[in-house]
């Protein structure tokens, strides 16, 4: 059944599958807030036992998705009150009981891959400190307490030969950092929330797992400190556009009495019944294709600023 789920990275939309079958997921905790003046939606999803997280398919941790309609627009403003806001969620994840950091800022992805290049151009972005710190002290900035914020870019398998798990964990072994943050594009279920959500995890990250190319996971247990990831969606399955469009096709077929009874015998498909059918109507022409906006190279370059702006914040 996995095989013809629809592909998605982000958490909220995995538990809204569920709420659509009227099915309640115990141990997973919801919140929500809404800030009203900022047109701003951030959920709060905690996955607190194994029976949550094996039904959810991911790791216990914390899950907040900050949801922004107005996130592609061009307000500078709007976007500076939404890096306002991720640095108050970064804040919440960091480990408790200290009141400075040292940080590295992980820019997963390809930067030669437009709807890839978001982690890179985050760096890019970063006000990085560590150099200055181990140079002249904390005093070069003229403050009492200042976080070391370093950061890489590790590109991906095809163009180094090696994992990006294994260029981190090495760099964290020689820099010995605090925390990691981890910064990748993502795959969304609905193509409402392209380049509009972010999610910040702090249960780490499995690059390439939302288009089916499983990497080597990004987490404590396997770099051996905290791992926060916040990631954009970027693309979305082709698959997912056509059963989008069926079920809308399925629902003006109801409301002609020609074409009911076609309707009736569509809606007699389960969902898995109904992506098995697409899948195998789109083989092998678009079987594996991923969709992105056609302005994705500006949408990259305002969420870089948006992104790296909240870090800064955040660290600065």
């Amino acid at each position: 059944m996995s095989q013809f789920q629809v592909r998605t990275d982000l958490a909220l939309e995995t538990r809204e599958k569920f709420k659509e079958d009227n099915v309640e997921i115990k141990g997973v905790r919801v919140e929500e807030e809404y800030r009203r003046e900022k047109e701003i939606k951030i959920t709060t999803m905690v996955i607190e036992t194994e029976n949550g997280a094996k039904a959810m398919g991911k790791p216990k941790g914390t899950y907040i998705t900050l949801e922004a309609a107005n996130m592609d627009s061009q307000d500078e403003d709007y976007h500076r009150e939404i890096s306002i806001e991720l640095a108050r969620i970064i804040k919440r994840l960091l480990p408790e009981g200290r009141n400075t950091f040292s940080v590295l800022v992980a820019g997963l992805g390809n930067r030669e891959v437009t709807p890839d290049a978001l982690g890179p151009r985050v760096v890019d972005n970063m006000m990085i400190t560590r150099h200055v710190l181990k140079e002249f002290g904390k005093y070069a900035f003229g403050e009492q307490e200042v976080n070391s914020v370093s950061g890489i870019v590790p590109g991906v398998m095809a163009q180094t030969g090696m994992e990006s798990q294994e260029i981190i964990r090495g760099v964290i072994e020689q820099t010995k950092p605090d925390v990691m943050i981890a910064i990748d594009a993502l795959a969304a279920r609905s193509t409402r929330r392209l380049s509009r959500t972010i999610q910040i995890t702090d249960t780490g990250i499995n690059p390439g797992s939302g288009v089916g190319n499983h990497r080597h996971g990004l987490s404590k247990d396997t770099v051996g400190i905290p791992v926060i990831a916040i990631g954009v969606p970027t693309v979305v399955d082709a698959a997912t556009i056509v059963s989008d469009t069926m079920q809308t096709l399925i629902q003006a077929m109801e409301e002609h009495t020609h074409l009911s009874a076609l309707s009736t015998g569509l809606n007699a498909l389960n969902d898995m019944e109904k992506y098995e059918l697409i899948r195998e109507l789109l083989s092998p022409q678009l079987n594996t294709m991923f969709v992105t906006p056609k302005d994705i190279d500006e949408s990259v370059k305002r969420l870089s600023y948006t992104l790296s702006e909240g870090l800064n914040i955040a660290f600065a």
